[in-house]
């Protein structure tokens, strides 16, 4: 299969490489760009870009690698998920590195995730996450055209009961 490649005016979302190893896992050490996610160790962070990979391989897209394309740096991750537990719906999502906060980055990407998501795959509806603390992230799904589907709000199963992070908020969004 080809790589992956996805041009905005400042983005690229491409496969991932090799060399988004080492970033990726200095991205998960930063306590600020964990602070909604579940921690990550080395072996959980070098198994999520094993999971990206194999995602491209088998759906044709995953959380791609995010860099600018003025210098290529890394700048995180965006991109769209298969349905999996507990979604039944395609997950549009992001996770960008604290530099590249605030800068439009995260929006730019999503809207190209969705563009390029309603051009290439059949799916009516596309889903978004985040817990209800994560105020930066909720609001980007608004900004983007999410609505949010409070009645289908749900506590992740994957994160044991009475953990922080359990309970998720539910954004959808409707091809045009």
């Amino acid at each position: 299969m080809a790589d992956f490649r996805l041009e905005t005016e400042r983005l690229i979302l491409r496969s991932w490489r090799d060399s988004d190893r080492e970033p990726f896992w200095a991205m998960a050490q930063d306590e600020e760009v964990m602070r909604y996610l579940p921690a990550l160790d080395r072996a959980g962070a070098d198994a999520a870009l094993a999971r990206g990979v194999a995602m491209q391989v088998e759906h044709g897209h995953c959380f791609w690698a995010l860099e600018r394309r003025e210098d290529g740096a890394f700048l995180g991750m965006c991109g769209m998920a298969p349905p999996r537990d507990p979604l039944v719906e395609y997950e549009v999502g992001w996770r960008l590195m604290r530099h590249a906060w605030g800068r439009g980055y995260a929006q730019e990407a999503a809207r190209a995730t969705l563009a390029w998501a309603w051009a290439n795959r059949p799916m009516p509806t596309i889903v978004a996450i985040t817990v209800p603390d994560n105020r930066a992230s909720w609001t980007l799904m608004e900004r983007i055209g999410m609505t949010r589907a409070a009645d289908e709000d749900f506590e992740h199963p994957s994160l044991p009961e009475g953990h922080p992070l359990r309970l998720h908020r539910l954004y959808r969004i409707h091809r045009p």
